[in-house]
C-alpha cells in the first residue's frame, strides 16, 4: 500500500481513484471494490461487527485506497503500512453534505425489503455501511446537517493531528494534477484531471435503480401470468 485516502465519500474519491491509477498507483481500492467482490463485503461486515481484519490480505492486490469504508480506518492502515502517504480529499462542507444527502445517503432506501432479504450481499453491504458510516462515523445523526458537517470538519482535524505533515496532502480535486503529482513525486500528465461520478450522474443512476427495483415484482407477476395463460 503506497497511498491511503482518508477523505470521506463525495469528496471526489472516484476521480481521485482514477487519477491515482493513471499515475501508476493502481489498482486503487474504492467502495465499488466492496460491491464487486463478495469476499471483501464479508470482510468489511466482520470489521463493522468489531472484528480485527488482516489488512495486508484484504489489500494485497492494491497500491492505494480511497473512499468509504477504508477511509474510516486510515490510522490503522497507516500503522500497518508505515511507508504509505496519505491523501485527504476535501471540499466545502455544505456542498459535501448536500451531495452526500442526495446520493449515498439515499441509496440506503433504494432496495426494497423483499430484495434485501433475497440477496445476502445487498443486506450485508447495507448493514456494513449502517454500522461503519451512518451509525458509526455519523452517530446515527446524518440527517442533522449541522452535526454531520461538524463531524466532517472534525475528521479533517483528526487526520491533520494524526498523520505527520510531510506524509499528508489535504487535497481538493478541483486543484488538479500539480499538488497531487508534487506530493507523490511523479510527472504531471498531459491529460485533464479525471472528473468521475458527479452528483448529476449519480442521481440519474439512483433514479434508474429505483425504477428497476420497483418494476421487478410487476415484471415477475406478468411473467407468471403469461406462463399460466399459455397453459390454460
Amino acid at each position: 500500500m503506497k497511498v491511503i485516502g482518508s477523505g470521506f465519500g463525495r469528496t471526489g474519491t472516484l476521480s481521485l481513484q482514477a487519477a491515482l491509477q493513471q499515475l501508476g498507483f493502481g489498482p486503487c481500492y474504492h467502495m465499488v471494490e466492496v460491491i464487486k467482490h463478495r469476499g471483501h463485503a464479508k470482510t468489511w461486515l466482520s470489521v463493522a461487527r468489531g472484528e480485527s481484519p488482516d489488512w495486508r490480505a484484504l489489500f494485497q492486490k492494491f497500491q492505494a485506497t480511497v473512499d468509504f469504508p477504508a477511509c474510516v480506518y486510515y490510522a490503522e492502515l497507516l500503522r500497518e503500512f508505515p511507508q504509505a502517504k496519505v491523501v485527504h480529499s476535501v471540499r466545502d462542507k455544505a456542498e459535501w453534505y448536500r451531495s452526500s444527502h442526495e446520493t449515498i445517503f439515499q441509496s440506503r432506501t433504494v432496495f426494497p425489503r423483499w430484495l434485501r432479504r433475497a440477496s445476502g450481499l445487498i443486506d450485508g453491504l447495507l448493514e456494513m455501511t449502517e454500522r461503519i458510516v451512518w451509525n458509526g462515523v455519523f452517530e446515527g445523526r446524518f440527517e442533522d446537517a449541522g452535526r454531520a458537517q461538524q463531524i466532517f470538519e472534525e475528521h479533517t482535524a483528526r487526520v491533520r493531528a494524526t498523520v505527520p505533515a510531510e506524509r499528508l496532502l489535504v487535497f481538493d480535486v478541483r486543484e488538479g494534477w500539480p499538488p497531487l503529482c508534487r506530493f507523490l513525486g511523479v510527472a504531471i500528465p498531459d491529460t485533464p484531471f479525471p472528473n468521475v461520478n458527479d452528483r448529476a450522474s449519480m442521481l440519474r443512476a439512483l433514479a434508474v435503480l429505483r425504477f428497476v427495483t420497483r418494476a421487478i415484482p410487476w415484471l415477475a407477476a406478468a411473467l407468471v401470468a403469461g406462463l399460466l395463460l399459455a397453459f390454460v
